[in-house]
């Protein structure tokens, strides 16, 4: 296939061009790499390159001035702004770039499209005074400010630019006015230069008068590249504006319109798919390339053009194999490589000061891959050091002194990290610095360093040192959160360039950088409304009708941008794959183009429409079971003779994988920090108060007097269990108050109840507390012995009756502690692992001699105290009219000892395998 840029060289070659005086002139550096390969071989002899630049490039000689960032050009801008505002009135630069940039844009265009800059704010302003009755005279102040503003704006605009010109430098529509207006002198200073403009297609009015003005003194060359079926279409957006320029430029009147070729209609294969989510299109990018190295292994002349740009990264992971010629035209974001999170985590520390550090944050950074190695000092992990000690006293804030204290041995790195960032900016731009060369003095003392990771750290000392140049030329960043915001805006715009072969095998590019390009195979993603065309936008404080009326472009001359880049791309290529998101999004719709409905209206070609549907494999969820090995059983054994507690037992009722894990492997759940008090602590914070109360009175027969005096107790003890339990967590607010109110509630309440039943004349003695028991249970099937630990909360005698209570702080009822058939006690945990617990305990404690038969058992629910002692109970029969027999004998324990056996029987037969249960 023949290309754009091959044709041109060949027209000019026709016309006996010498092309070393020529300057072609492009809309982007990219494609001028292409021009000087094409023209090795279209000129047969040895010559002197010609000048080949972009149209900014040449704006820019034009004009004398040097385009700045936009960064800059918004501290520039503040400056101005202060200059001209009250001191009192003015908004501080964090809130100021907010509106800025949007006023940065419009004055942009204004220039570009050569708008008197005078009649178009006056214009803006007078509208703004319609729209807040400006004759009313109770106008309130912030009205008042807000017109004064629209006052001000060309004001700010004429010193802004006058204050730019004065330094040589601009933003690019002040470079492009100034270029138009210094044309005349450009043409008398080069008479004879010759031009040659080429793949231009919207341009803006500087440009047209740029071009016309060369066209007009013979100086210059303008090559389009529009197909006739578009310019031959009433309504084409594709052709919307080479029509203008062909229809109201003088110089066409009297001399041919270069080029309308007949390209879009011949033969193509054109396979359009619909792929759920970006992530399925990266993917099937991969596929088809796969299939297309079998005729093509270097994947020569094949394009692929991400609409959506973020989708760089899953494409490049989706290549296939041995792609070994590759060019990405566009840069790996800054903003996505690892060390932009560190800084993002420390910007977002610091904006807000405060005595302490929340916890989680000191921990993401002190993890981070390049800050874990600085914590190794003398072969000791400081930084594990630093986490563990967080986790296990529950310091949800931690100081920096507590980090210092923790961590003795690497203080710079803490003072690095954690002090001084918002003693000045100055401060935190050198800690950042410093961090750097930290980070690198880290790398190459342990030779871990690899390019890529000096790269990574070359690149944000650059930005850094941008950053501080800033700082110290303007002085507008007065805090953290101003500083993350230039941060981030800085970071957006920089790239890692990606090395490769810009003129063989797979080319990848955004949809701007393959202006003028032409490829035999284009595989284009994301062809979806909202991504291309990206459809309506209103970022600007020009109204649409002013916009109109003054003939700046809208969204439908953006619309119209895309429209012609997607089908010029299509004119020269063989083999089109276009993809597009079937998946609706909040932001971009979801539904495809209307440039693919465009073409199947069209009818010129046949659209080979496919929906792909991911092959996901149906998964099997299999019930995990656990066979018992011989070094499992001896560990089975072990734990049988170290003893197994009622909560163990119940643990596994539940699900025998968990006892497995918990029990055998002793995998237990992670201990995290504690934000809010959880469940467990609350617990043991009134186990342990009631344990403290309790303890002193054993072999004592309650009074009232007694249980009265400990209520004046409740306060001190449950602060000091609190502290214990939760260590330094925080209980004086919020959530962790109300559960701290709540533990003395529950402690109160019980004492009430307590106070109640000896006031209506019981006798109670307290018997054990928190009684430790460790019995052998004879099993004759077993060669090995078998024991059951556990701690009883509570025993004492009821009126004569020994009772065996269990607190539980959660909600518990009746039917919880009663069962018909005994069988089902091993069976299902949610209706009787409470029975079972109880059960276990009463008959520890009659195999140790403690008690004597019969007895109660039962609970006492914190939640449910109005139920009182919650007996355990053998109904004869289900329902409600069932008889209950509350008191525990040596028929209960027996019939009780039966299916315990089996259930230790089973844990400990080697040939029945710990079997998951769907819980």
């Amino acid at each position: 296939m023949t290309t754009f840029i091959f044709d041109v060289l060949k027209d000019l070659q026709k016309h006996n061009a010498n092309f070393s005086e020529l300057t072609f002139i492009l809309p982007s550096k990219r494609a001028g790499l292409f021009l000087k390969h094409q023209l090795s071989k279209v000129t047969n002899q040895t010559i002197f390159s010609p000048t080949i630049i972009s149209i900014e490039e040449f704006v820019e000689e034009l004009s004398g001035l040097k385009t700045i960032s936009n960064t800059e050009l918004l501290f520039q801008f503040y400056n101005t702004y202060l200059h001209l505002t009250k001191k009192q009135d003015a908004d501080t630069f964090e809130v100021f770039s907010k509106w800025a940039q949007i006023l940065l844009q419009d004055f942009n265009e204004i220039d570009r499209y050569q708008i008197p800059q005078k009649n178009i704010f006056e214009y803006l302003s007078d509208i703004q005074d319609l729209k807040h009755w400006s004759v009313e005279g109770n106008q309130t102040d912030f009205i008042k400010k807000y017109l004064a503003f629209w006052k001000k704006i060309h004001l700010y605009y004429s010193h802004f630019t006058e204050q730019l010109l004065n330094n040589s430098v601009g933003y690019q529509g002040l470079i492009y006015r100034t270029a138009a207006e210094n044309l005349a002198d450009y043409i008398k200073k080069n008479p004879g230069k010759q031009h040659v403009f080429l793949g231009f297609n919207a341009l803006n009015t500087c440009e047209k008068t740029i071009i016309q003005d060369l066209l007009k003194h013979q100086l210059a060359k303008v090559y389009w590249d529009i197909d006739t079926v578009f310019i031959n279409h009433p309504n084409h957006d594709a052709a919307l504006f080479t029509k203008h320029h062909k229809a109201t430029w003088p110089y066409y009147e009297s001399n041919p319109f270069n080029w309308v070729i007949e390209h879009y209609a011949t033969q193509k294969n054109i396979q359009t798919f619909g792929i759920p989510k970006n992530i399925g299109q990266a993917k099937y990018i991969g596929s088809i390339l796969n299939a297309l190295k079998k005729d093509n292994p270097n994947l020569q002349n094949t394009a692929v053009i991400l609409g959506d740009e973020s989708l760089l990264i899953p494409v490049l992971n989706s290549l296939p194999e041995n792609s070994e010629a590759l060019n990405i035209t566009m840069g790996f974001p800054l903003k996505s490589i690892p060390l932009a999170s560190l800084f993002e985590a420390l910007f977002y520390l610091h904006k807000s000061p405060s005595n302490g550090f929340y916890f989680k944050d000191v921990i993401n950074i002190i993890s981070h891959q390049f800050i874990r190695p600085l914590f190794f000092v003398d072969g000791i992990d400081y930084a594990s050091k630093l986490v563990e000690t967080i986790e296990d006293n529950n310091i949800i804030f931690v100081s920096l002194a507590r980090l210092h204290q923790i961590a003795e041995k690497s203080n710079k790195i803490i003072s690095l990290l954690f002090e001084n960032w918002n003693k000045s900016i100055a401060d935190a731009l050198k800690n950042c610095s410093e961090l750097i060369i930290a980070i690198k003095h880290n790398l190459d003392e342990h030779k871990t360093a690899n390019l890529l990771a000096l790269e990574y750290l070359y690149r944000f000392n650059e930005l850094f040192n941008e950053l501080s140049r800033l700082n110290t030329k303007y002085e507008h960043i007065k805090d953290i959160s101003t500083l993350f915001g230039i941060y981030k805006e800085l970071l957006s715009s920089e790239t890692l360039d990606f090395q490769g072969e810009p003129l063989q095998g797979l080319q990848i590019m955004g949809m701007l950088e393959s202006r003028v390009l032409d490829f035999e195979t284009v595989i284009i993603s994301s062809v979806n409304e909202g991504v291309l065309p990206s459809g309506k936008s209103n970022n600007s404080f020009i109204p649409f009708d002013v916009k109109l009326e003054n003939k700046l472009p809208t969204y439908k001359e953006k619309d119209a941008v895309y429209t012609y880049h997607f089908y010029r791309l299509l004119q020269r290529a063989k083999n089109v794959y276009i993809l597009y998101n079937t998946e609706a999004d909040v932001l971009t719709g979801g539904e495809k183009s209307r440039f693919i409905t465009q073409m199947e209206l069209e009818g010129i070609h046949n659209l080979n429409h496919q929906i792909i549907v991911p092959q996901v494999p149906i998964i099997e969820t299999a019930l995990n079971s656990i066979e018992k090995t011989e070094s499992l059983q001896k560990d089975i054994i072990n734990l049988a003779k170290q003893g197994f507690s009622p909560s163990s037992l119940t643990s596994y009722i539940r699900n025998p994988i968990d006892f497995y894990y918990q029990k055998l492997l002793k995998i237990n759940e992670y201990d995290d920090v504690e934000e809010t008090v959880a469940a467990n602590t609350l617990g043991t914070v009134v186990h342990n108060t009631l344990e403290d109360f309790y303890k002193p009175l054993i072999n004592q027969t309650l009074t009232v007097d007694v249980i009265n005096n400990l209520k004046n107790q409740i306060e001190a003890q449950v602060s000091h269990h609190f502290k214990k339990e939760y260590k330094e967590g925080d209980i004086s607010k919020g959530k962790n108050l109300i559960i701290f109110e709540i533990a003395k509630r529950y402690v109160s309440n019980f004492i009430d109840l307590e106070i109640a039943d000896l006031k209506a004349g019981n006798q109670i003695k307290i018997i054990a507390i928190e009684a430790k028991s460790e019995v052998n249970l004879p099993i004759d099937e077993l060669n090995f012995p078998v024991k059951l630990v556990g701690k009883v909360d509570r025993v004492d005698e009821y009126n004569g009756i020994t009772r065996i209570i269990d607190y539980k702080t959660g909600r518990v009822d009746q039917n919880l502690v009663e069962i018909v058939n005994w069988e089902d006690l091993s069976t299902d945990y949610k209706k009787f692992s409470k029975s079972f617990q109880v059960l276990t305990y009463a008959l520890m404690m009659q195999l140790s001699g403690d008690i004597k038969l019969p007895i109660e058992a039962g609970i006492i629910s914190f939640k449910n105290l109005s139920a009182g002692f919650l007996k355990f109970a053998k109904k004869d029969k289900p329902g409600a009219y069932a008889k209950k027999e509350t008191l525990i004998t040596n028929e209960t324990i027996d019939a009780f000892t039966i299916e315990l056996k089996k259930l230790i029987l089973e844990i400990c037969n080697p040939n029945i395998p710990f079997t998951e249960k769907e819980v």
